[in-house]
């Protein structure tokens, strides 16, 4: 059993990390306001880009844009997984990796011939694939440590160039969707070639008159079109993060009052036993005194 001195030590411990988790969900909650603002705002106009690109994509033309195009046999494939630069954020990046490894297993098998090569966004996932055999183009971590528009072109830069130049033949991004603050979920986005999406305005025809050509608004749209989805992902990602930190250590200061709690409890137990033994001590050597 365990001495008064050990248990008072413990309970200290313990309330001193009770106390760092509670400030880092503090600190988690204020950056989730502004992750889930930044996102909040950036989703209306993905979604509108990606209204305006399948209406064009759905014009009856002759010209297909090379990012439109998919290759008759897929020879590699590039993945960009986006995780997290640091841990303490619960099953987040546990979760990414094993769908990431599921989804590398299932395009092995789909494409037994094809290459992996892998973009990994944050520390996890760099530090993640250094010790396995796929191929890795590049390594970004700590990205989120100052998150910019720049990393999202940088990454559509190295996965469009290898796209266009027949080095990548597919390419996929695997992430963390927000959803809520409890609640994100690991989401697979193929983004190059990319697919002709048709809404409900498309089954009315449409002629469309493209000033100044098609080509030009084309070469001027996909390439903001992919830095706005490889954006998102990465605002995505960051709010998504900041949420499973804070739920993480909102959950971990909960446990340890828990524990504080059983703790004190057996903490007096031990005193009260302690105390009762030297009573009958006393007594005993009172009454051995008299006798």
């Amino acid at each position: 059993m365990a001495t008064l001195r050990e248990t008072r030590s413990r309970i200290v411990a313990i309330r001193n990390t009770s106390k760092i988790t509670q400030a880092m969900r503090m600190v988690a909650a204020a950056k989730l306001r502004r992750a889930q603002d930044a996102i909040t705002a950036a989703r209306p106009f993905a979604e509108k880009l990606k209204q305006i690109l399948g209406n064009l994509a759905a014009a009856e033309t002759d010209f297909v844009h090379p990012f439109f195009e998919a290759r008759p046999t897929v020879k590699s494939i590039a993945l960009i997984v986006v995780s997290s630069d640091r841990g303490l954020c619960g099953a987040f990046n546990t979760n990414l990796l094993r769908t990431a490894s599921q989804r590398i297993i299932d395009l092995a098998a789909a494409h037994p011939e094809a290459t992996i090569n892998v973009v990994p966004v944050g520390r996890r996932a760099t530090n993640a694939f250094r010790r396995r055999s796929e191929h890795v183009v590049t390594e970004m971590p700590d990205v989120f440590l100052r998150l910019d528009y720049s990393t999202a072109t940088s990454i559509v830069d190295i996965v469009s160039n290898g796209f266009l130049a027949g080095q990548f033949d597919h390419v996929e991004v695997i992430y963390n969707e927000f959803k809520s603050v409890i609640r994100q979920e690991v989401r697979t986005l193929q983004l190059l070639p990319i697919q002709a999406t048709t809404t409900t305005a498309s089954a009315h025809p449409v002629d469309y008159i493209f000033e100044p050509t098609r080509v030009d608004i084309l070469d001027t749209l996909l390439p903001m079109y992919l830095n706005t989805q490889v954006w998102r992902t990465l605002l995505d990602s960051n709010a998504a993060e900041q949420a499973a930190r804070m739920m993480a250590m909102e959950n971990a200061t909960n446990n340890a009052r828990d524990l504080i709690s059983s703790l004190q409890l057996l903490y007096n137990r031990e005193r009260q036993a302690a105390i009762t033994k030297e009573m009958l001590e006393i007594v005993g050597g009172a009454e051995a005194l008299n006798g």
